[in-house]
């Protein structure tokens, strides 16, 4: 297809992909000192006053993080959740509710305790896996093993029998716990590289060992509990200090535990010294069977236009590993603050603004998914999706989701928003539409012009992201305020345009068969669920 260059003001396009940013441009402009000085809209400079003045970043924190805690799907946490922020959003005077999309199997973590027994007594730092069948309140005991070398599946059954009375190790036990930035620093160049080859030398030996068994690391530990072992040990390292990837277990009758790294390590190297280490393990959750599921949706009524929308969206669930602090508590936290800013500064807007604040994204966006094949007058006059997401950082990019005009209407937006938040913003335009990353690609694959705001890590997948470091001491309140005042004034000015903007989409890249590649296509949620 023959490419033509357009320019328009200062982005230029090649039919729909942008080669040079909007506020890249500007950037630029401001280090040759051109850029005029910015007279803000009467009411940005009300947002941005409520929001340095008045904040309640830091009390809604602390309520979400620390009283309700994690929000994980089918448990009490995710229930308290969903009912704080309606009366959270009621006492703002914003009309809220919990609208329900589906049920999960409903889980209830108990009391639990693992401690290593012989050949010495320590108290293993440790966590029950979500969904984990419990020891029902008693104390089980046994010894730990680990996958021993197998030649191939009929090696594998012939020592399983083995297991029986066991907790077995499937993960592979980690050859360092110091992450690469800190090796990188104090590390000698020969320590690094021979550190290195032993853990891809060991990835692989342990990924042949799994292989050879004929199951897969998802697979295995019900072939191990149907075989009598009384536990699974798991430990997911996460790659920095103390941080360990905090899932779902996969076991359906015994308990799965992941343990971190170095407790981890000295069960394994006591099993392979031929200590045969002992663990006493006592966990009391329940499984409380099918429960709702919601997404809580609030509103600030539109005037001129009720029936068009601007929506202000995160997902309000998450892992259990920490409290969901940046996952998507700071997601969470910011369009709450947005809502309750704009409702004190612009309590009548032209559109109707809703927050959408989605349940079990972290098990496929079910709950934004389901909201779109549930609410088609919405989403068919739906003006535009902000999305906030991936950590506690200020909003670091935007990418125009594959909307062939979306550098026009979304640099007006952006435009208003104080030069000193925006100076480092980049954004690609029209960019790709996202495939099902975050709650933002649940409107687009619907044709709904929706954003992802993006943040800087703050070392948000190494060592937040489904961690159990993902805890309240993580958030960057200064980056928090930022992004509600982005948030708020492109709702804001997204809600006050004369007209709903365009979705046109861009002409998708060729893909391996040298045709253009499909546009997301709107999925099925899961409306029911069990466990992982």
């Amino acid at each position: 297809m023959k490419q033509r260059t357009i320019r328009r003001g200062k982005a230029w396009v090649y039919s729909g992909a942008l080669i040079l940013g909007i506020f890249s441009f500007e950037n630029a402009l401001a280090q040759r000192g051109q850029r005029p000085a910015q007279t803000l809209d009467p009411i940005v400079t009300k947002i941005v006053e409520e929001v340095n003045k008045n904040s309640q970043l830091e009390g809604l924190a602390f309520e979400l993080l620390d009283v309700v805690g994690p929000r994980l799907v089918g448990t009490a946490g995710m229930t308290n959740a969903n009912n704080w922020a309606v009366k959270k959003f009621e006492s703002w005077g914003i009309p809220a509710k919990n609208q329900q999309f589906g049920e999960w199997e409903g889980w209830e973590r108990g009391v639990s305790h693992i401690d290593m027994v012989y050949p010495r007594i320590k108290t293993l730092a440790g966590t029950q896996l979500a969904w984990s069948p419990s020891t029902k309140g008693k104390t089980i005991e046994g010894e730990v093993i680990a996958l021993p070398e197998i030649k191939d599946s009929l090696d594998f059954q012939r020592w399983l029998p083995s297991v029986k009375g066991k907790y077995v190790m499937i993960s592979m036990p980690q050859p360092t716990g110091r992450p690469d930035h800190d090796w990188e620093k104090y590390g000698t160049k020969e320590s690094i590289t021979k550190m290195n080859k032993e853990r891809d030398s060991l990835s692989i030996v342990w990924a042949n060992k799994i292989r050879a068994t004929g199951y897969n690391v998802n697979s295995i530990p019900g072939i191990l509990e149907n075989a009598g072992a009384v536990g699974i040990l798991t430990s997911n390292w996460s790659k920095e200090f103390g941080a360990n990837k905090i899932f779902g277990a996969r076991s359906k009758k015994v308990p799965t535990l992941d343990i971190s790294l170095e407790d981890y390590g000295i069960l394994y190297r006591l099993a392979q010294g031929g200590i045969k280490p002992k663990i006493a393990v006592n966990t009391s959750s329940k499984s409380l069977g099918p429960v709702p599921s919601f997404n809580t949706i609030a509103e600030i009524k539109g005037t001129e236009k009720p029936d068009e929308y601007v929506i202000l969206s995160a997902h309000l669930d998450s892992w259990e590993g920490g409290s969901g602090a940046t996952d998507n508590g700071t997601g969470t936290l910011a369009m709450m603050e947005a809502a309750r800013v704009l409702k004190q500064i612009l309590p009548n807007p032209k559109r109707t603004i809703l927050i959408g604040l989605w349940g079990s994204e972290e098990q496929g966006l079910n709950g934004s998914r389901s909201f779109v094949l549930d609410n088609p007058e919405i989403v068919e006059k739906t003006q535009a999706v902000f999305n906030l997401d991936n950590g506690t950082g200020r909003v670091e990019t935007i990418n125009g989701s594959g909307f062939v005009h979306a550098y026009d209407y979304v640099g007006r937006w952006l435009s208003a928003v104080p030069q000193q938040i925006t100076k480092d913003i980049k954004t690609e335009f029209p960019g790709s539409p996202g495939g099902g990353g975050s709650d933002h690609a649940s409107f687009v694959a619907a044709g709904v012009p929706a954003f992802m705001l993006s943040s800087l890590s703050w070392g948000y997948f190494t060592s937040t992201w489904h961690t159990n470091l993902d805890t309240y001491d993580k958030l960057v309140f200064d980056d928090l305020k930022w992004n509600v005042i982005i948030a708020a004034t492109m709702a804001y000015k997204a809600s006050e345009e004369p007209e709903l903007v365009s979705r046109e989409r861009r002409v998708m890249p060729a893909g391996p068969n040298g045709t253009p590649q499909p546009w997301p296509a709107i999925r099925q949620p899961r409306r029911t669920g069990v466990g992982y």
